[in-house]
């Protein structure tokens, strides 16, 4: 008893100086042979001296620093002189801490001493964090640590020999109410818990070992060990991961007594517990180093913005594009005045400026607000650049209290209101800082939001429709709970008093609670469905209503009530667009949908039965989506179609994407458009609209739109939005007045006025216009405490470099003089070359980043693409001829490549430029080696395939290749994650071939006019009719009139002569294409093209032939087609020599013969074609069985008619179909296949056919 009431008086005699030895050790990798690793080692002494009872002075000494980066068992640590100076100037110091009980107290030093150092002095003193309890030898309790408030599991064991105690201490990092870790870069991702019990990405365990001796003091620790391990992946950590492993281990060297009197300790000031402080880590990029001490940042920084800009003038330059990054941030030290500063140097020059713009955004703090103040006080941006400086800059502000407050002022300043677009655009930015300044701070304040709230009630006061809008759509960016009552106030039959709000209103006020439903479900399900409920609502507001509610995830009974009345609706939009809804969330896959799913399947089957026909010319909802455990990753597309009784066109249309990864779902791209004022102008039904989208349809909505002056000029045409990671960021109302500019601007009765005419004008001078935009896409940070006070962090930084630059000159002849018509009548040449392309840098850094040192793995991906041009056109609008032509290719063009490795990496400030990046798969692979794990000898699997596949075309003196190399040496268990661990090179390019002949220029031209193809006409004659005389048949669509067409399926061997005697038709010559390489004193070789077209009543027969061009060449292509209209279709193919060599025929027809259903019939048949179609036909053939029997087809095996596919379809019901497919060896065939059509479609269906067989068809 006497023993364990000293191990319980664990503490440390404030009379006595005791010393210790100190060595921490962290390592990256993955923990296989032969694969790159890095770490560091900091060793030293420590002495812990009394001052008081419970306060002691921690001394550090003999620190030795060490990098590790290579290969286990071949390197070693190298010490980092340089780097142990800088860290034990510091240590050095002496730092005072309190002690009782075995529990780490008030941590304080010297004011000047970083947070990083006393991290690391954290790191130390976490040994002496322990609870001893006597009376239980198994416990658990919840204890501060560095870690933070986690629970811990003690394990106490009783050496008889010696009397010493061991305590095993596993602190459990899943389970901690304030845990020392934080998350940046990612507020818009909803958190999806359903995801995380699928698999997590990071799984951390940490361990501690120690040896306590019984004094007369008490207990005292003499031997501690600790251990922390943690598993990542991109992906599921069930599979493959990274890993990270850090031990730390104290040895007591001794006890002595304690002078009489201990040095000064000097002014020290509180660094707070023993919990891990994070340091601002905003400037502590981790996949850089470089120098950041004032004056260098703003020195090199402006170097660089100059230097990016001129290389990335006229196209993009991918080996620069890295440097980005480092101008981010030298930007995020350089203090105010300093960028006040740069923007004096760099504001004169056009390109810099842009450069300079695009790049302070990343500031991401007071800085950017106070600059960007300036900026529109002074009024020296654009409209244009504030736009696009201050959207960008908002999105990647810290949401913090202090810097939402101070961002309202932009929603008064004057230049804001100047622009219409920038105005609404500054507002739903505000709104978009409000809902991330709430994903950190919970309770959100209500004033984050109050001045949205105060400018939405102004405008329902004034009756301002357009504020109201504006607002509203930033309260739906806000997603604040505390803006639920105000937006009551504009949904009519929930607000207090009666609301007659026009419908954009209504639609702007109810998607206002599409983020609010994940933060208050039960407000938004009770105002969505009493929405929906009230049928004398607009429909599409109903339907929006009946969206927002399922964003809630409601549970099975709330979407039971819904399916209760949707049985009783009568309004078919409503119907079809909530079951089809339903039906698309009953089928899918994604963690988030897991439990509304089963609830929407219940619902489903219980409407189907009625409203499973419902026709697709309703209302419609539409989502594809896939979701995978061992990535856990997943994407969701929908597609929202609004409709509604009292118009033909759509009310609105809504596209969303949504990206799902390792718990996370992040809302990618989402665009939509509400043309009410085009809803109004087209009314219930359009005039000639027929439903075909033949020509009469065309004509049909041009007659309506011919009347858009009609509509009102107070209120928007159409509306479109765009947004992005679930905010919306920029809409645009098109009025009337809008419209009417554009369609007078581009008039042919347009005069000098035309802002048209002087866009020609300046191309007839000549003129450049060169366009660059970095941005930093995402920019994700994950940081963890770790056992020996050092940062671990996940980061992932996407950036990309979009350029465009063009140089262009045109001519016209005759030149205009006085209207822009009499450009139709003038032949107009351009001259131009340019480039278009971006490139996307990508990095993944998992490891030890401190302002000190970096040391982990790193993904490092480069994606490219780069289109250069040069060409010279003209147009001849009155010919019906355009003409192109394009110099040879003379040197090799990589268009699109991707290149990606993956590192153990090392680097330090004291010698930045001598960073060590060593791959993480060596390089040479010797593929005969043998590793040994765990006492098992295993061969690792290694891949290194390297291919390149090239086309050439000896003609026109150019090939396309595709390269690749791949290097992998991966163990099985790594899935999936060996798929990116090594070297990976992919690259499409252009390049010179070995021509036949000299080649100047290649040459296109297309030719619709009918002068030049009376020659063609002739030539066409003639090869059909050395054709005939091969093939013992004409082409019948020539050779006879309308009434004959029914007799080519029974005869088509007695008309070898009566190509000139029967036809009462010549053939038209449509156009004429050419793709020629031309040189001087040469022919031109390549190919020329020929479009007929034969008139013939109620038949439509086109002639295509294809013919090489050039010496000692006789290929040719033949294409012969007919369209009966409303019954038959046929295409017949011939190609090779003369046309002679190959042959097939398509051909589709409709049949409804007495007694019979309707029925389409389709058959493919082929006489000869080449070995490979037939290779690829009889893979594909392979296939379909297994398909046909997903999906739901049953299969017979026959002997059907060889080197033919033939299909039918028969329309069974008004609501189903009959479907057969025959091939050479079997059938497959499924009976009443379901086809939501309307009543209507399916008599017009029967009444417009003809009585027509599909017998005979086919040539062989």
């Amino acid at each position: 008893l006497a023993w364990r009431s000293l191990i319980h008086n664990l503490g440390l005699n404030p009379k006595k100086t005791y010393e210790y030895r100190y060595e921490g050790v962290v390592n990256f990798g993955l923990g296989m042979p032969n694969v790159a690793e890095s770490g560091v080692r900091l060793a030293c002494k420590v002495k812990i001296v009394g001052v008081s009872a419970q306060t002691f002075v921690l001394q550090v000494s003999d620190l030795n620093f060490g990098e590790f980066n290579g290969f286990r068992g071949k390197n070693g640590f190298d010490a980092s002189p340089k780097l142990t100076q800088r860290i034990a100037g510091q240590l050095v110091k002496p730092f005072t801490f309190d002690y009782a009980s075995g529990h780490v107290g008030d941590i304080r030093a010297s004011a000047e001493i970083p947070d990083t150092i006393v991290n690391i002095v954290r790191g130390i003193l976490s040994f002496f964090q322990v609870t001893v309890k006597t009376t239980q030898t198994v416990y658990e309790l919840e204890e501060m640590g560095i870690h933070g408030k986690c629970q811990s599991n003690y394990a106490t064991e009783e050496d008889k020999e010696t009397k010493d105690m061991t305590i095993t201490q596993v602190v459990d990092l899943s389970n901690c109410r304030e845990k020392a870790a934080i998350y940046r870069g990612m507020a818009t991702a909803v958190l999806d818990q359903v995801a995380k019990q699928r698999g997590d990405s990071i799984v951390s365990t940490v361990r501690y070992v120690y040896t306590v001796k019984p004094t007369a003091e008490g207990g005292l620790i003499t031997r501690a060990h600790g251990l922390e391990r943690q598993y990542f992946s991109p992906f599921n950590v069930k599979g493959g991961n990274f890993k990270m492993q850090a031990t730390k281990e104290m040895v007591l060297l001794g006890v002595s007594d304690t002078e009489a009197t201990v040095a000064s300790i000097g002014v020290v000031e509180s660094k707070g517990d023993l919990v891990y402080k994070f340091v601002n880590a905003r400037v502590n990029i981790p996949m850089l180093m470089q120098n950041l001490e004032d004056p260098v940042p703003k020195v090199i920084a402006v170097e660089l913005i100059k230097r990016l800009a001129e290389a990335n003038r006229y196209q993009i330059d991918s080996a620069t594009t890295e440097d980005s990054i480092k101008v981010y941030q030298l930007l995020r030290v350089i203090p105010y005045e300093g960028l006040e500063n740069m923007w004096t140097q760099l504001a004169g020059n056009k390109y810099q400026r842009r450069w300079f713009l695009d790049m302070i955004v990343e500031v991401g703090d007071a800085r950017i607000l106070k600059f960007l103040e300036m900026r529109f006080h002074a009024g020296d941006v654009s409209a244009d650049e504030a736009l696009e400086t201050f959207v960008v800059a908002i999105n990647h502000l810290q949401a913090i209290p202090e810097l939402v407050e101070m961002a309202k002022m932009f929603l008064n300043i004057p230049f804001c209101k100047s622009n219409i677009y920038l105005w609404q655009t500054m507002v739903l930015s505000y709104g978009s800082l409000v809902y991330k300044h709430c994903a950190y701070n919970t309770p959100c304040p209500v004033t984050a939001v109050q001045p949205l709230l105060d400018m939405a009630m102004e405008a329902l006061k004034n009756a301002n429709e357009t504020y109201m809008v504006v607002a509203l759509k930033a309260l739906g960016n806000a997603g604040h709970p505390g803006s639920i009552k105000t937006i009551m106030r504009f949904l009519p039959g929930v607000a207090a008093a009666p609301v007659d709000l026009p419908p954009r209103v209504l639609s702007a006020a109810v998607q206002s609670m599409r983020l609010i439903a994940a933060r208050d479900p039960q407000s938004v399900q009770d105002i969505t469905m009493a929405l929906f409920l009230q049928k004398a609502l607009p429909t599409e507001i109903r339907m929006l209503a009946f969206m927002i509610l399922f964003d809630t995830k409601p549970p099975m009974a709330l979407v039971s009530t819904v399916t209760t009345h949707l049985q009783q609706e009568k309004d078919l939009h409503v119907i079809s667009f909530a079951y089809s809804y339903l039906s698309n969330f009953a089928r899918s896959r994604t963690p988030d949908n897991q439990y509304l799913s089963t609830a929407c399947n219940v619902a489903v089957k219980i409407l189907a039965p009625k409203f499973g026909r419902v026709s697709y010319l309703y209302s419609k909802a539409m989502r594809m989506d896939w979701f995978n455990d061992d990535f856990l990753i997943g994407t969701a597309a929908e597609v929202f179609m609004l409709r509604s009784v009292t118009s033909v066109f759509p009310t609105e249309l809504m596209m969303k994407s949504k990206f799902y990864f390792i718990g996370r779902i992040l809302q990618l791209l989402e665009f939509g458009i509400r043309a009410e004022g085009i809803k109004e102008l087209f009314g219930t039904s359009i005039p000639g609209f027929r439903g075909d989208l033949g020509f009469g349809d065309f004509q049909a909505i041009y007659n309506v739109l011919k009347n858009w002056e009609v509509l009102p000029s107070d209120k928007p045409v159409l509306t479109a939005y765009t947004g992005a990671s679930g905010q919306e960021w920029f809409y645009a109302d098109l009025n009337k007045d809008m419209f009417q500019y554009i369609i007078r601007a581009v008039s042919p009765a347009a005069g000098k006025e035309s802002p048209l005419w002087a866009v020609i004008e300046n191309l007839q001078r000549g003129g450049s216009w060169h366009w660059t935009k970095p941005f930093l896409i995402f920019e994700v940070r994950f940081f963890q405490a770790t056992t020996l006070g050092l940062p671990l962090e996940i980061s992932k930084y996407y950036e990309t470099l979009n350029g465009i630059s063009v140089n262009a000159k045109a001519a016209v002849n005759p030149p205009m003089s006085e209207r822009l018509g009499q450009l139709l009548t003038s032949e107009v040449s351009l001259d131009s070359d340019g480039f278009v392309g971006y490139t996307k840098d990508f990095w993944l850094f998992y490891g030890i980043n401190t302002e000190l040192f970096q040391c982990g793995s790193e993904l490092k991906a480069k994606f490219p693409i780069a289109i250069p041009w040069k060409f010279s056109a003209k147009i001849n609008v009155r010919e019906k001829k355009f003409e192109l032509d394009f110099p040879p290719c003379k040197k090799e063009i990589e268009i699109i490549s991707v290149r990606s490795n993956v590192y153990a990496v090392s680097r330090n400030i004291e010698e930045p430029a001598k960073e060590k990046m060593t791959p993480m798969v060596p390089t040479a692979i010797d593929s005969n080696d043998e590793v040994t794990l765990k006492g098992a000898t295993i061969v690792r699997n290694i891949w290194h395939p390297q291919t390149k596949m090239c086309t050439e075309s000896h003609i026109y003196g150019a090939g396309v290749c595709v390269e690749s190399e791949i290097r992998r040496e991966y163990y099985n268990e790594e899935y999936p994650l060996y798929y990116f661990l090594g070297y990976t090179h992919l690259a499409f390019k252009i390049v010179p071939a070995q021509t036949i002949k000299a080649v100047d220029k290649i040459h296109f031209e297309v030719n619709a006019g009918s002068g030049p193809h009376q020659m063609n006409t002739r030539q066409l004659m003639e090869t059909l009719r050395r054709l005939s005389k091969v093939f013992g048949y004409t082409c019948n669509h020539l050779c006879m009139s309308s009434d004959s067409a029914s007799s080519v399926r029974d005869s088509h061997h007695n008309h070898h002569d009566s190509l000139v005697e029967v036809s009462d038709s010549t053939p038209e010559a449509l156009f004429n294409m050419k793709a020629f390489a031309l040189s001087d004193n040469e022919k031109p070789q390549g190919y020329d093209a020929a479009m007929y077209y034969t008139p013939e009543a109620n038949i439509k027969n086109t002639q295509l032939i294809v013919s090489q061009v050039g010496e000692d060449t006789n290929w040719k292509m033949c294409m012969d087609t007919t369209v009966n209209a409303h019954t038959e279709a046929q295409a017949h193919i011939r190609w090779g020599a003369e046309c002679q060599s190959y042959e097939m025929s398509m051909r589709a027809a409709t049949a409804h013969l007495p007694g019979a259903m309707p029925t389409i019939k389709a058959k493919v048949h082929w006489t000869r074609i080449p070995e490979m179609m037939a290779e690829l036909g009889r893979k594909i053939e392979s296939y379909i069985p297994g398909i046909a029997l997903l999906l739901g087809f049953n299969q017979q095996h026959e002997t059907n008619a060889k080197q033919e596919v033939s299909a039918s379809v028969v329309a069974a019901s008004a609501d189903s179909v009959n479907v057969k497919i025959r091939f050479p060896e079997y059938t497959v065939y499924r009976q009443a296949i379901p086809v939501p059509l309307q009543p209507a479609s399916f008599q017009e269906f029967q009444h417009d056919n003809t009585n027509t067989t599909i017998d005979g068809f086919g040539y062989a």
